[in-house]
């Protein structure tokens, strides 16, 4: 976990959880990627598994891909990855711009 703070008191401190996932050297080996391409690539299987499954906002995932959101959309829709997109989000879209 991350900790940036350099506070007067202890309840200024911000705390951001931080996550790193360990892959195997031989599993890293094994990637069929040239070794420039498999930070990025990982990250960007990871982000669209994550919001495939639901477990992750169209939004984060974009952030943890490092891509812009409608970036992130165009590589969903390529993927044939259904966007997360309820009646209930339509409604406050539409609430929203007014109509």
């Amino acid at each position: 976990m991350g900790l940036q703070c350099l506070p007067r008191r202890l309840s200024e401190c911000s705390f951001e959880p931080e996550m790193t996932v360990q892959i195997p050297d031989d599993i890293v080996s094994a990637l069929r990627l040239p070794e420039a391409e498999q930070q990025e690539r990982v990250t960007l299987e990871l982000a669209c598994s994550l919001y495939a499954s639901g477990l992750l906002s169209g939004g984060k995932a974009a952030q943890l891909a490092g891509k812009p959101r409608l970036a992130f959309g165009a590589e969903l829709a390529r993927r044939g990855i259904a966007r997360h997109y309820t009646e209930k989000d339509l409604a406050l879209d539409l609430a929203h711009a007014g109509v």
